[in-house]
């Protein structure tokens, strides 16, 4: 129900007369200049010629047919254009091997998201064997005002994560209770981090802790289900916010979990202060990725840099981090420890773990010697 859709319109011309709609992006893509009406007549070739041309497809065939097609345009763009032969350049290093993978993750996305369908004014798809999008449709932009287009891979987007909102993923930290992620927020399929929260030597007073960028509410509700007394879980994003208060709700600790609005820190002071800020200091491409992009290490230095003033005596700060971004050659580990300093903080110990997700072990993946070498920590920093 909170929409964060650039609400542009997209124009188009269709059987010779002049059409507009509303225009929805999540990622805050604009509307395609040049848009040309598209149906099962249409061949992959000819769709790839005109979305690299920058022409986008409104399609008005079979539904399915466009899922063909779309699936059709991503083997194209992903064998990408053919290199000259001739002798390599100096080897890439890791940062810049990361940048070319953004910048080719950028385009795939950019051209794969020209295929667009329509939605009517009750936001369901007028296509043939089109499923109904409608609720999926409205937890995301909620009610419509008439019609509008969007991506056939952003509805898919939209499609998935109304399936997991519906199923929840599951949180053995939690005693395999569910966590409901909502579009947009990070969801804890990855559950080292989790893990390691829930396995940390809690400090000795248990009254309070703050759960900074609680996103989906999962380490807050990890916190309160170990016998912390009062836990407050901030997060200055709209759908976090609802997403973490449902959550919460779900699991039965409204109680003992208050989920407010804030940047970083609510007012007052805790024994225990836990973060899990974005683990790659990178500018994100579109909203939907400041959950994994943290420009600037905003959040991981607002964080350090206030929780001396935000601790209790003797409390603890808890940052959850991987290293990720050091084996990507983006930040080292001098300079994490030189911000502990610079803060005012020292280490009182750390809790590291190896991912257990798929990428980590699939040498196909570009940025796989990266992967392969992560670890996920729990930094337990006081002041001093």
């Amino acid at each position: 129900m909170y929409a964060l859709s650039t609400q542009q319109v997209i124009e188009w011309t269709e059987d010779g007369q002049p059409q507009a709609a509303a225009w929805r992006s999540e990622s805050g893509a604009p509307p395609p200049r040049r848009v040309v009406v598209a149906d099962d007549r249409m061949t992959a070739d000819a769709a790839y010629r005109l979305v690299c041309e920058g022409t986008a497809l409104l399609w008005r065939g079979d539904y399915q047919g466009a899922r063909q097609l779309l699936a059709a345009l991503a083997r194209r763009v992903d064998r990408g254009p053919r290199r000259p032969r001739g002798r390599r350049g100096p080897a890439e290093s890791a940062a810049e091997a990361f940048h070319r993978h953004r910048q080719e993750q950028g385009r795939r996305a950019r051209l794969l998201g020209m295929l667009l369908v329509p939605l009517d004014a009750d936001l369901a798809v007028p296509l043939r064997r089109a499923p109904d999008v409608r609720e999926a449709c409205a937890q995301v932009y909620g009610a419509a005002q008439g019609p509008s287009v969007i991506s056939l891979r952003e509805l898919l987007g939209l499609i998935g994560a109304h399936e997991w909102r519906e199923k929840g993923v599951e949180v053995p930290a939690l005693g395999g209770d569910r966590i409901h992620p909502y579009y947009g927020v990070f969801s804890p399929v990855r559950g080292e981090y989790v893990d390691l929260v829930a396995e940390a030597p809690l400090p000795a007073s248990r009254a309070a802790a703050f759960d900074i960028g609680t996103g989906s509410g999962v380490l807050a509700a990890v916190l309160a289900r170990r016998g912390i007394e009062r836990v407050v879980a901030t997060d200055q994003d709209e759908r976090a916010l609802a997403c973490a208060r449902e959550n919460v709700a779900r699991l039965g600790l409204a109680e003992r979990v208050e989920v407010v609005r804030a940047d970083l820190f609510p007012p007052g002071r805790a024994p225990l202060i836990v973060c899990n800020p974005p683990w790659v200091p990178a500018r994100p491409s579109s909203p939907v990725e400041y959950a994994v992009y943290d420009p600037g290490s905003r959040m991981l230095h607002g964080f350090l840099n206030g929780l001396t003033d935000a601790l209790t005596p003797d409390g603890e700060g808890w940052l959850i981090l991987s290293d990720l971004a050091e084996h990507l050659g983006l930040r080292t580990r001098e300079e994490l420890l030189g911000a502990f300093e610079s803060a005012g903080l020292r280490v009182v110990d750390r809790l590291d773990t190896r991912p257990t997700h798929h990428r980590a072990t699939d040498a196909g993946d570009p940025l796989h010697a990266a992967r392969a070498a992560e670890v996920t920590s729990l930094w337990r920093l006081a002041a001093g």
